[in-house]
């Protein structure tokens, strides 16, 4: 049996200017506030809220390693959190135009994610119970991730 892929929601993820702290052990090292946002789809529907980041660094190979932590509140005012890891990499010219803030087609570079969930016990609770992978683009203010539940 082999696995399949079910679409949950798309969240756009409104973020700040990187704060670059520059290189460190790992690589060079930005962190991404993130602003807020919103959440739409046909299993959840919510806003993101203000106040997580996304932490990124570049390995030593050009692929950058992120991790952002932030809070969905749903519809009926429950509040999930997320931890969203991912890895993005591209040729050299496509990379360069996404870091100078032009518009880039998510066709022309590699940006996947995981995400772990854990929701309060009730309607969001699914979320607590499976493997959630994103395809994500990256826009001048903005990420925006699709994501689907492994079935």
């Amino acid at each position: 049996m082999n696995p399949g892929l079910e679409f949950v929601f798309r969240a756009e993820v409104a973020v700040a200017p990187p704060l670059v702290v520059g290189k460190s052990s790992h690589g060079v090292r930005r962190i991404i506030p993130i602003l807020g946002g919103k959440v739409e789809g046909p299993r959840f529907s919510g806003e993101v809220l203000a106040g997580g980041a996304d932490w990124q660094y570049e390995r030593p190979d050009g692929v950058w390693e992120l991790e952002a932590r932030y809070t969905l509140r749903a519809g009926d005012g429950a509040l999930i959190q997320v931890i969203n890891r991912a890895l993005r990499h591209g040729p050299p010219a496509v990379m360069e135009r996404i870091f100078r803030g032009d518009a880039v087609g998510p066709e022309e570079y590699y940006f996947r994610t995981v995400a772990e969930f854990e929701a309060p016990i009730g309607p969001h609770d699914w979320l607590n119970k499976g493997i959630f992978v994103g395809i994500a683009e990256r826009r001048r203010d903005a990420a925006i991730v699709r994501f689907h539940l492994v079935t």
